[in-house]
């Protein structure tokens, strides 16, 4: 029985040894293929004196170089941190040097453009990169990717047996307060989410899953573990257009696919060719809510596709999913606890609410992560005590406190209400203002301001900056936008910019964020 993460590949090189692993462009691999270069690198990885519990962050794109990585640095007992593709010099810096990354596999082309950033982290010994270098290294050495696979076999460098409370992965989310926090996961918690989700989805070695999200996403990445649980194929693809999807789901002869709402949004408005029709056996969503009005339009697409609506935090990676078969009759429901996870709804107090009381969301149970890498502070506010333990049990579980608000109806369906934190959802990522704030903040553009989330039809929430321009300068929304393209990655670009005199304050005297939510909250109604 597979107990650590890459014992998945290895189990199923044994017993599937010729069924497809992985699919990308007009490539694929075996099981035994796969496993023949997670072993390989596993091997190169120790060679380069990779240690256990040390991490390794592989920043790129879906790509083999990128899988084999992740499940090499299970083999050789370390950490690997995926990062997402699309993020900047300065949220890399701070991610390497938050987990102390001692290596970091990335490609030439990314190499380049991160190298000055990262020159001052410490702790990063290597760079290996998947493509070749044009020019010299610098204050850290580069390797060639495949100089991994070619350091002599020494199978006793890999870890055979272990404990599955050993740690497996950091994933980074944003957090309310500025840097993305390090989500620490072990073995047993990305083992049982495979097992939960693998087992409600009814995976077979049969499916076919087309991987569209990013790795660093815990929804991305459960989109490996799930399909190789039970020796399922991933087709990995970085798509452009939402018809580029549309066409991968024919090429690849997809089963399965996992999204969040704005490219639902997108796809719904889509033709979908018979063959798919025919084939795709299920949706999921996660990531925030999927309006009513897209599922309706996917429904009558797909008559044939079972939906699946889901919810989830990093820290607890899945906690609710509705059955198809209540999609029509309650759409607007988180519905029920997935299979290992007990989710309660509790009162500030931490007593038990009563149906259609809102409350809390608590998850419980051996999905819940090991609290944020290095930060007691915050993962004291997040991980605490699970509610209605027995008095006489020395030891307390803890649980997730995932600071939404939600209600329970009489039947034991759950449903969203609202975030108590100013978190800002946004084309299925979460997005802190007071980091959007800060690299606002060292412009030569800004004095004050506040970035908001507000309805968006198609992103979920859209990011509003307010801001007020410094003494001397014009109000510049083309050259604020500018910046914040040059500083921040994609998703976390304001769709618009509005100019005040003064911000409105609190009586505390703090921003008063609330206050210009409502303000702006109809800025994208189509009405």
């Amino acid at each position: 029985m597979s107990v650590l993460l890459h014992q998945l590949i290895h189990q199923q090189q044994r017993s599937n040894p010729d069924n497809i692993a992985l699919l990308h462009g007009n490539h694929q691999w075996t099981y035994a293929e796969l496993w023949k270069l997670v072993e390989q690198t596993a091997e190169g990885f120790v060679a380069a004196g990779l240690c256990p519990g040390q991490r390794i962050a592989i920043y790129l794109p879906k790509q083999i170089e990128a899988v084999v990585s992740f499940f090499a640095a299970s083999a050789c007992g370390a950490v690997f941190v995926p990062i997402n593709p699309l993020l900047k010099p300065a949220q890399i810096t701070h991610i390497i040097n938050d987990c102390q990354a001692q290596l970091l596999v990335t490609s030439a082309e990314r190499w380049q453009q991160v190298e000055e950033a990262v020159s001052d982290c410490e702790s990063l010994k290597a760079a290996y990169l998947t493509t070749e270098s044009k020019t010299p290294a610098h204050s850290i050495a580069t390797h060639a990717w495949k100089t991994l696979q070619q350091s002599g076999s020494n199978p006793a460098a890999l870890v055979q047996h272990g404990l599955d409370s050993a740690l497996a992965s950091i994933l980074y989310t944003s957090g309310s307060t500025g840097q993305p926090k390090g989500v620490v996961l072990t073995h047993r918690n990305m083992m049982a989410g495979a097992e939960s989700v693998s087992t409600y989805l009814n995976n077979t070695s049969q499916d076919r899953l087309l991987a569209v999200l990013p790795f660093s996403f815990d929804y991305g990445l459960s989109q490996m573990t799930t399909a190789f649980r039970v020796g399922a194929s991933v087709a990995l693809m970085d798509y452009l257009l939402p018809r580029d999807v549309i066409k991968a789901l024919s090429r690849f002869e997809i089963t399965g696919l996992a999204a969040v709402p704005p490219l639902w949004n997108q796809l719904a408005a889509l033709e979908w060719p018979d063959d798919i029709r025919q084939r795709l056996r299920y949706i999921t969503n996660s990531g925030g809510a999927m309006p009513q009005s897209t599922t309706e339009k996917l429904q009558a697409a797909l008559p044939n596709t079972d939906i699946f609506l889901m919810y989830g935090l990093t820290e607890a990676f899945r906690s609710t999913y509705l059955p198809p078969d209540q999609v029509a009759v309650r759409p607007t429901s988180m519905g029920k606890a997935i299979p290992n996870a007990e989710i309660l709804v509790v009162r500030d107090d931490g007593s038990l609410c009563d149906a259609n009381e809102v409350g809390e969301l608590v998850h419980r149970g051996p999905l819940v992560s090991q609290g944020y890498w290095n930060d007691p502070a915050k993962t004291a506010e997040r991980f605490k005590p699970a509610p209605g333990q027995l008095a006489e049990l020395p030891l307390t579980e803890i649980a997730v406190w995932s600071g939404d608000q939600v209600y329970r109806d009489e039947e034991g369906y759950l449903y969203f209400v609202s975030r108590k934190d100013e978190m800002i959802k946004t084309s299925g990522y979460r997005v802190s203002p007071t980091e959007v704030e800060e690299v606002l903040y060292q412009s030569p553009l800004i004095r004050e301001t506040a970035a908001i989330g507000v309805p968006h039809p198609t992103l979920g929430q859209a990011i509003v900056l307010v801001a007020c321009s410094k003494e001397g300068e014009e109000d510049n929304k083309d050259a604020v936008l500018q910046y914040c393209r040059q500083q921040l990655p994609n998703f976390m670009i304001p769709q618009e910019v509005i100019f005040k005199t003064t911000l409105p304050r609190n009586p505390n005297g703090k921003i008063d964020r609330k206050l210009l939510s409502q303000e702006f909250n109809d800025l994208f109604s189509p009405n």
